[in-house]
């Protein structure tokens, strides 16, 4: 009962006393204990009175702060009262204050509130009465409560009287996520567990007065009860002995459902003898670093209603990341029916397409429930945030803490996977097709397919304290969540799942089914798609979902024999058996591909091939079997890339605003936890695509297409071009989503997005420049016999299991950003993804594209203001200012990198800023040995005549003068370099290709992550090339380049005294 006539520090002394009576020595700071206890009533069991109708209850919907990871704060709950206010959240609009890693909630129940505390505590009860919201305070004992102790039920009274002084009229106490076993001492008192809950609720409960009262069992949905809903004696227990009027909590079938259906209800109704109060966890992202959901609330009928006590959700850690959450769940409370279109795809679509005028009279209904509807209402509303001026504290985070993994029971075919901290190289066999069985004591092993942090430490869960401060950490011992361990030790499996194997059809082979608009089950905002130019084109983009997915070149089918672990924890699908199981070993070989044996040898002795260098004509020895001149396409790419770079401002250099369109991709991209939307799906379906058909570029070329402009292209080439434009302006269009975030005046809703949508326009950066490099045709036709099949979304059984709903989200960690970063060709990738964010949000964003010619001097720029500034470091000595002298303005470039762009610019890819300024470079060659075989017989023979020994520099510094000396000695063989002529066989036979990259400083400063994505692509080019090892040589001075090489995967093989540098290798 709220007590107006006493102050906040009067009711924290009238009923203080120790948090914990056992620590006699710690006085309380606000005086004596009371002795105020209240008589408790009488207990009313379930199975003694008959409540009042389930119809004249009041229906309880709301949200529940009940996540891991930080509290939000004092004003973003009185926020969310206002919001929950205008929304129209049922009969009986509730909050429940139950944060699992605020102070006083869990890790520390027992203590009691401060004056300071009680201040904001009860300032938060007062705002929540005067929006009208029921206030429910939540405590959650079970960590370590002992149930059958009287100073411990004392205690939590305290605690809960305390609360109540402060105008609190409703109450909830949660025992989710604790261990089942009782302690010892209550195992002297209480049969079961469920008889200890049910003793401290009831009694709890008359304590308070009977008020309005939520109880959370420990087996909370379906797949917790033990062993069944209806066989488990917990449940049934509760159902008999706790008091009617306490309303129980259920997530559904799984701690995170997909969907609740009438008959589960019904079920579980039946056995707790009272309707449910749904804890809906559909929208939280504690588990999962990777993912927000802004997707509409969906999966459950409002003709659910009638047979629930209410829906609270309990949302994304990132409080403005649940508009649309929130209001669609408002929406839906409002409704009587579902559409019945939710499970008619072909009637969804319609939806989509339409213009709401022409729309069915059922979906016009406001008793009618569509989510894609619910979703495009509740973007609407929430655009006007974007423009409120708030600032921001502190640096972008994420929240969210990491839980320990849980084997996925699905049929997958394990080969390569970009994303995978246990997998290597893809496997290809011409045996005949059988079904290998994995054993499910490895699909552990399997579910690590997800992690794309395990270079990191996991993060702890800090106990905070978000009454007083939205930063104030008390301790950062972790506050275990054990969901995913409980949820596995309730799983039986068999003994061996089958894992699928499926060819793919070519690309000419067209599916009769459904066009291409249905794999935008979920498309918002057409106006933002691109149309086809032609409706040929048109006709031909119509193709049915799993043609677009499945259409590749035809490969053999994959086969499993073995696991194997390397440096980097890598699984490897071998050839051979078919049948065996998969076994775990920790080899060295892990790194060799089992491919190499097979591979044809691309690189030819002694092949004449003309430079395409613009200045050099020479005879070179060519490391790849690719015929195609890699000058056409260049220009296009680079003006394109232009444009896509201006476009990102607007006229004037104003800042960009959100907009309605934007917001639609931003849900599309983080949708929900079972299904990405409409444009996610699209990326991934087009990304895929493309890299399977892309010999039709080669095939275009041989022929002679590409040699003549005025031929007319052939429909799929035509097709092809079409939509690698088209993926390009999906991806182009996620950057300026970037950009508007960073520029929004929003800046707390700019701090919890920003790091999400830096995510994926990152790995999107890496697809996109990709596929412009498989636009130049670089690479063999049997390139899909080093590329195909991985552990994807494509993968036989991912997809299906992902969006089933019968495993637990957390199975598939990443979400759409971890999906589309496993199309990568580059195995045992995990490594190359983890990108350190930017501190502050920035619309500084770089890009990558393919080298062309027009980029040669920039990136010698880049590379000799990069040297020369390494060399200061390195010398101590004067600065060398830049530019160098004229007639030696590119020595330090022609010596670096000028082979690599000359004989090898087909290998290089760029990172460049929105001015097209180039910032960084990464360049490879695919055999080291022809390489240098070249450098001494083409290159270095022109730069002795470029740069001769008596070169001379009569207006140069003496800092000039030595570093130009140093070159030309090296250019003319004087400076005991011998050693260089051959690589040493213990690089070149495993590690053949060889890197260098550079990026500028200040570009690193702003995006550390840039240079692991230019090689990212390089290393997925070398591997389209079919070559599986690259090295790099490093001065062993340079301990910066050693340990960023070494964080990347790259170990250490050999050690070159004469020159003191360092080979660094890896396989991918």
């Amino acid at each position: 009962m709220h007590l107006p006539s006493l102050g906040t520090a009067n009711i924290v002394q009238s009923i203080s006393g120790d948090a914990n009576p056992e620590e006699k020595e710690k006085q309380d700071l606000f005086g004596p204990r009371s002795s105020h206890i209240r008589i408790p009533g009488p207990c009313k069991m379930a199975d003694e009175v008959v409540t009042q109708p389930d119809g004249q209850r009041q229906f309880i919907c709301g949200v529940i702060e009940g996540f891991y990871g930080r509290p939000w704060t004092t004003e973003q709950r009185k926020d969310l009262f206002r919001k929950l206010k205008s929304m129209g959240l049922g009969s009986s609009p509730s909050y429940m204050y139950a944060p699992k890693d605020d102070y006083k909630h869990r890790a520390y129940w027992r203590e009691l509130y401060t004056v300071e505390e009680a201040d904001h505590l009860s300032s938060l009860i007062a705002a929540a009465k005067e929006a009208g919201i029921t206030f429910y305070y939540a405590l959650s004992p079970g960590l370590d409560m002992t149930y059958s102790s009287p100073k411990e039920i004392a205690t939590l009274k305290r605690k809960l009287d305390q609360v109540s002084q402060f105008g609190c009229e409703a109450y909830a106490l949660l025992f989710d996520d604790i261990e089942s076993e009782l302690s010892k001492a209550d195992k002297e008192v209480f049969q079961t567990f469920a008889n200890a809950h049910v003793s401290v609720t009831n009694e709890i409960y008359s304590h308070l007065g009977s008020p309005k009262f939520l109880f959370c069992p420990t087996q909370y949905c379906a797949s917790r009860a033990v062993p069944t809903v209806q066989e488990s004696e917990y449940l049934h227990t509760l159902g008999s002995k706790l008091n009617n009027d306490i309303d129980i909590l259920w997530t559904g079938d799984k701690v995170i459902s997909k969907t609740i259906t009438l008959e589960s209800i019904q079920e579980i109704t039946e056995v707790l003898r009272r309707p449910p109060c749904i804890w809906d966890n559909l929208h939280a992202n504690d588990y999962d670093q990777k993912r927000v959901f802004l997707g509409p609330y969906s999966g459950r009928s409002p003709e659910l209603i009638p047979h629930l006590r209410g829906v609270m959700t309990n949302p994304n850690c990132e409080f403005y990341g649940n508009f649309v959450a929130i209001h669609s769940l408002a929406f839906w409370s409002r409704c009587s029916l579902d559409s019945k279109v939710n499970s008619s795809l072909s009637a969804d679509i319609k939806l989509e397409t339409e213009n709401e005028d022409e729309l069915p009279a059922e979906f016009l209904s406001k008793n009618v429930y569509h989510p894609r509807l619910a979703l495009k209402n509740a973007i609407t509303e929430w655009l006007p945030e974007f423009f409120m001026e708030k600032e921001a504290w502190g640096p972008i985070t994420k929240p969210q803490p990491q839980v320990q993994m849980v084997m996925p029971i699905i049929p997958i075919i394990p080969s390569i996977n970009t994303c995978m901290s246990l997998t290597t190289t893809t496997t290809t066999s011409t045996s005949s097709r059988t079904v290998p069985e994995v054993n499910t004591t490895q699909l552990q092993a399997l579910a690590d397919v997800c992690v794309v942090t395990s270079s990191l430490t996991p993060i702890s869960n800090p106990v905070m304290n978000s009454l007083v401060s939205p930063t104030k950490v008390i301790t950062n011992d972790d506050i275990i969540n054990p969901i995913p361990t409980t949820a596995a030790s309730n799983i039986e499996l068999p003994k061996k799942i089958p894992i699928s194997v499926v060819p793919v059809p070519i690309m000419e082979a067209k599916a009769v089914e459904e066009s291409v608009e249905l794999t935008l089950d979920n498309a918002t905002f057409d106006e933002n798609e691109i149309e086809p130019k032609s409706d040929s084109v048109k006709e031909r983009l119509e193709l049915d979902v799993d043609d677009l997915e499945e259409k590749q070149e035809p490969v053999a089918s994959l086969s499993v024999d073995a696991m194997l672990d390397d440096t980097n924890a890598s699984l490897s699908p071998l050839s051979g058996g078919a049948n065996e199981p998969m076994e775990c070993s920790s080899s060295i070989a892990s790194q060799v591909s089992p491919r190499e044996d097979e591979v044809i040898k691309l690189v030819a002795d002694d092949v004449i091939m003309e430079s395409v260098n613009d200045v050099h004509s020479m005879h070179v020895e060519s490391g790849t079997s690719s015929p195609i001149s890699n000058t056409e396409m260049r220009e296009e790419n680079e003006a394109h890339s232009v444009g896509t770079i201006e476009n990102n401002t607007t006229a004037g250099g104003c800042e960009p605003k959100m907009t309605i369109e934007d917001l639609g991709l931003l849900c599309d991209l983080f949708y929900l936890p079972f299904e990405h939307g409409s444009r996610g799906h699209k990326l991934l379906v087009e990304f895929n695509w493309l890299k399977a058909n892309a010999n039709v570029i080669l095939q275009d070329r041989s022929a002679g297409g590409g040699g003549d402009a005025i031929k007319s292209i052939k429909p799929e080439v035509s097709e092809w071009l079409l939509r690698c434009e088209q993926f390009d302006e999906l991806c182009s269009s996620v950057v300026q989503l970037l950009i508007k975030i960073a520029h929004c005046q929003n800046k707390e809703i700019c701090h919890e997005l920003y790091s999400y949508v830096w995510d994926i326009s990152g790995s999107l950066s890496l697809l996109n420049c990709y596929i412009k490099w498989l636009a130049l045709g670089h690479f063999p036709q049997n390139t899909s016999s080093y590329t195909e099949g991985s552990y994807t979304w494509f993968s036989k059984g991912w997809k299906e299991a992902f969006m089933s709903g019968d495993q637990e989200p957390w199975v598939f960690r990443g979400g759409l950003i971890a999906d589309l970063q496993r199309l990568m060709p580059v195995d045992s990738g995990n490594d190359l993804f983890v990108y350190k964010l930017p501190e502050q949000p920035t619309a500084n964003y770089y890009l990558l594209r393919p080298y062309c010619n027009a980029d040669e001097q920039n990136v010698n720029d880049v590379c000799t203001r990069l040297y020369l500034k390494w060399q200061e470091e390195q010398d101590g000595a004067g600065q060398i200012a830049f530019p160098l002298p004229s007639n030696v303005f590119n020595i330090v470039a022609d010596g670096l990198i000028g082979a690599h762009l000359t004989l090898s610019p087909e290998l290089c890819i760029v990172a460049y800023d929105e001015s097209n300024s180039i910032i960084g470079y990464a360049c490879a060659v695919l055999d080291v040995n022809i390489f240098r075989r070249n450098l001494e017989m083409c290159w270095l023979t022109e730069l002795r005549e470029k740069y001769p020994k008596d070169l001379s520099l009569q207006e140069a510094s003496e800092e000039v003068r030595r570093l130009v000396t140093r070159f030309v000695d090296q250019f003319h063989g004087s400076s005991g370099h011998a050693a260089l002529e051959q690589c040493p066989p213990e690089v070149s036979g495993s590690f053949p290709a060889v890197l260098i990259s550079g990026t500028l400083r200040e570009a690193e400063e702003k995006d550390s992550g840039i240079t692991k994505r230019m090689l990212t692509v390089l290393l997925a080019a070398l591997r389209a090339n079919g070559c599986f090892g690259a090295h790099v040589c490093v001065p062993e001075q340079d301990v910066a380049q050693v340990n960023f090489y070494s964080r990347i995967g790259f170990v250490d093989v050999y050690r070159e005294e004469a020159t003191h540098c360092i080979y660094l290798g890896r396989r991918f």
